[in-house]
């Protein structure tokens, strides 16, 4: 069972259905994903650091995305944070179309709407943005589409909010469905290949990752396709600890098997952390709960273990 270090974490979605369905018809009928925009299949990469890239979520509910672009490498002057994740859109349940619904609480749509000062300034840093997409206690998560179709659905929901809003990508994270609430069903093998299957196809070149928990995790091959083959990262979800993803077609440098909660895991934790993941090669370091105190001592010890440089913070 997964840790719970990280209170804001849980209560960050706790939205009441009839709350969401209000918020989201106040928007469009039925959700509110934006208007499709073309997507231009524009190859996405995330520019390398040697000893490989940071990744941070930030609880959007409570502290500011931008935070993530104010630590910079004190040798070259790179970003710290290759990728950061807004942290997070739900998966709604619609109880009469029996559909799931992307939805953005007013935080999330606050900064999807406001892109040109909460997301370009990171993007042109050189930084990645992403959308992390989970649960809302209502039934419909990425593990019980029990139809191709329905996988499409949800899928195109989610490229037309990655087009639309000039996202680098989307973040899968298998938590706070509570399947069967609503006369859901329980999680089946094709659901999640399904689901990455059609979103990969539907945006070309933008990145897919996988918050390594929950029932997609032990179901990640299915009709001759594997997860592995069709996302671009995965990483640990249990903050404070070591422990290497199982998702078979991904190289080392795309997995994290470290990942430190800035709030929670002790500095002499997150520096032992990083010593696994530079010694045993992997590629990827995750950091999550990022608030808008000065932690450039903190992330220092890490990053002269990846990076060989210590960190400078520019308010």
């Amino acid at each position: 069972m997964k840790q719970q270090f990280h209170p804001l974490r849980r209560t960050a979605v706790g939205i009441t259905a009839a709350m969401a369905l209000f918020l989201a018809a106040a928007c469009t009928k039925e959700n509110n994903t934006p208007p499709p925009a073309k997507n231009t299949g524009a190859k996405t990469e995330t520019v390398t650091k040697a000893g490989g890239i940071s990744v941070c979520y930030v609880e959007v509910n409570s502290n500011s995305l931008l935070n993530t672009g104010k630590y910079t490498l004190t040798t070259g002057g790179q970003q710290l944070f290759d990728i950061a994740i807004i942290f997070a859109a739900n998966i709604n349940y619609n109880t009469t179309t029996h559909q799931a619904v992307l939805y953005n609480n007013p935080n999330v749509s606050a900064v999807l709407t406001n892109k040109a000062t909460q997301i370009v300034p990171l993007q042109n840093k050189g930084m990645k943005v992403l959308l992390s997409i989970l649960g809302n206690h209502q039934g419909a998560g990425i593990s019980n589409f029990t139809s191709r179709t329905a996988a499409h659905a949800f899928a195109k929901q989610l490229s037309d909010t990655v087009a639309y809003y000039g996202l680098d990508g989307i973040d899968f994270d298998d938590e706070y469905a509570d399947y069967g609430t609503n006369n859901t069903t329980q999680p089946n093998d094709s659901s999640f290949v399904m689901l990455v299957d059609e979103l990969h196809q539907l945006m070309p070149g933008k990145i897919i990752s996988f918050y390594y928990y929950g029932p997609a995790a032990s179901r990640l091959s299915w009709g001759g396709k594997r997860v592995g083959d069709m996302v671009n990262y995965s990483w640990n979800a249990i903050y404070g600890s070591y422990s290497v993803p199982n998702v078979a077609g991904l190289p080392k440098s795309n997995l994290g098997p470290a990942a430190v909660d800035i709030q929670a895991t002790s500095q002499s934790t997150a520096n032992s952390l990083a010593t696994q993941t530079k010694n045993n090669g992997y590629g990827v370091y995750l950091w999550y709960n990022l608030t808008s105190t000065d932690k450039h001592t903190y992330f220092s010890g890490v990053s002269n273990i990846l990076y060989g440089s210590t960190v400078k913070y520019t308010p």
